[in-house]
């Protein structure tokens, strides 16, 4: 019940943040990992990209599309209590937080591929989780904002759908 009430005041909360905000919290809803995950470089990874330099535009879409992906990750996870799916999710707040360009991203992922690998074998989800992998595989196809946006904006409206009391009574 708790999270429905904390999705509940979030609802209420988010005028005053973007819709990327808005994913982070919904995908973060613990305080502890809230204050782990929800660093000032992943909050601020779609207004950087927002303000970025037309030098700068792809790393920062790059940075807003990590922190998509990985709370899609992460609501993937708790939804369904896969380990691996959270472990994919913390590789990518890493890449987020320390990569310094576009390339370094994508070795940090890279040296983790067989996780993420996994996160597609021999798992099985329900509908929602279903929806989850697919929004997942669309962040990662995004090649331009407004993709983006919409796979941002589709992410939120699962989010406030999903129901992990399932989880938590087995």
């Amino acid at each position: 019940m708790l999270y429905r009430f904390s999705a509940q005041r979030l609802a209420s909360l988010s005028i005053h943040m973007t819709t990327y905000e808005t994913l982070l919290h919904l995908a973060f809803r613990d305080p502890a990992d809230q204050q782990d995950y929800l660093t000032p470089a992943v909050l601020g990874a779609y207004a950087g990209f927002e303000q970025a330099s037309r030098a700068e535009q792809s790393f920062r879409f790059e940075q807003w599309r990590l922190g998509v992906a990985m709370s899609l990750l992460r609501l993937l996870g708790d939804l369904g209590d896969h380990d691996e799916a959270r472990r994919a999710a913390a590789v990518l707040h890493k890449a987020l937080s320390t990569a310094r360009s576009p390339e370094d991203i994508d070795k940090q992922i890279g040296k983790e591929a067989k996780l993420f690998d996994q996160i597609y074998t021999n798992l099985y989800v329900n509908d929602e989780g279903e929806a989850l992998l697919d929004l997942f595989a669309r962040t990662l196809d995004a090649d331009a904002p407004d993709f983006l946006r919409q796979v941002e904006a589709e992410a939120v409206d699962l989010a406030r759908e999903l129901d992990f009391t399932l989880n938590e009574d087995e």
